[in-house]
């Protein structure tokens, strides 16, 4: 299982010292909450945060857009190269454009599926995707508690992607620990997003291990 802290759940305000601690803790990605107070009823960050990330992480970065503009805000962050850049199917009309638009930029792109969106839903779009992020809380805050039917959606979707793009991740961000880690797994996660759960904790090393099973 890779893991990816969100920095949502960080001290902004020793911003870089948190970034090191997740890098030097094992984290394999580092997760970027973009809310721009219209698709979700909350604000994040924005590029200047995030340029000051890029130049203190050590590992990938992984953004996560929760905005209703999807093509401005990738001109926003691209230039960051992330790993990922990932946009929600329920804000876009036009996600073959977007996705095709990440890709131009050299960054791998995503789809993400809100908790009452079915896997069915971006079947059509699966071979053009490097991952999908399943939304086991429904997006703007960090600490929510953990919504237990994802289990049953990524494994639906694990079916959907070993027909059409078995090389597609799955990631899940909402209410990950180390009490329902095991499940996600099993279900076929690759990867999952992890706030509170690391940054909540003394140690976030010990926190990022319990969770690479």
């Amino acid at each position: 299982m890779l893991v990816a802290p969100s920095i949502l759940s960080a001290d902004f305000g020793k911003l870089d010292d948190e970034i090191r601690a997740i890098c030097d803790g094992g984290c394999d990605l580092i997760h970027i909450d973009v809310m721009d107070g219209h698709f979700v009823p909350n604000m994040t960050i924005g590029p200047v945060v995030v340029n000051s990330v890029a130049k203190v992480a050590t590992k990938p970065l992984d953004v996560h857009l929760m905005v209703e503009n999807n093509s401005f805000f990738v001109d926003l962050f691209a230039s960051f190269m992330p790993e990922y850049i990932s946009f929600h199917i329920e804000s876009e009309k036009h996600p073959h454009r977007v996705i095709q638009k990440i890709r131009n930029f050299g960054v791998k792109p995503a789809i993400v599926l809100n908790p009452h969106s079915t896997p069915e839903s971006i079947e059509y779009l699966l071979n053009d995707l490097d991952m999908v992020l399943l939304m086991s809380v429904n997006p703007g805050f960090g600490g929510q508690i953990f919504i237990d039917s994802v289990i049953k959606k990524a494994k639906k979707l694990k079916k959907l992607i070993n027909k059409h793009n078995p090389d597609c991740l799955i990631q899940v961000d909402g209410g990950v620990n180390d009490k329902n880690i095991k499940k996600l797994k099993d279900a076929g996660v690759d990867i999952v997003v992890a706030g509170s759960y690391v940054y909540g904790s003394n140690d976030y090393e010990k926190a990022i291990a319990s969770l690479k099973i």
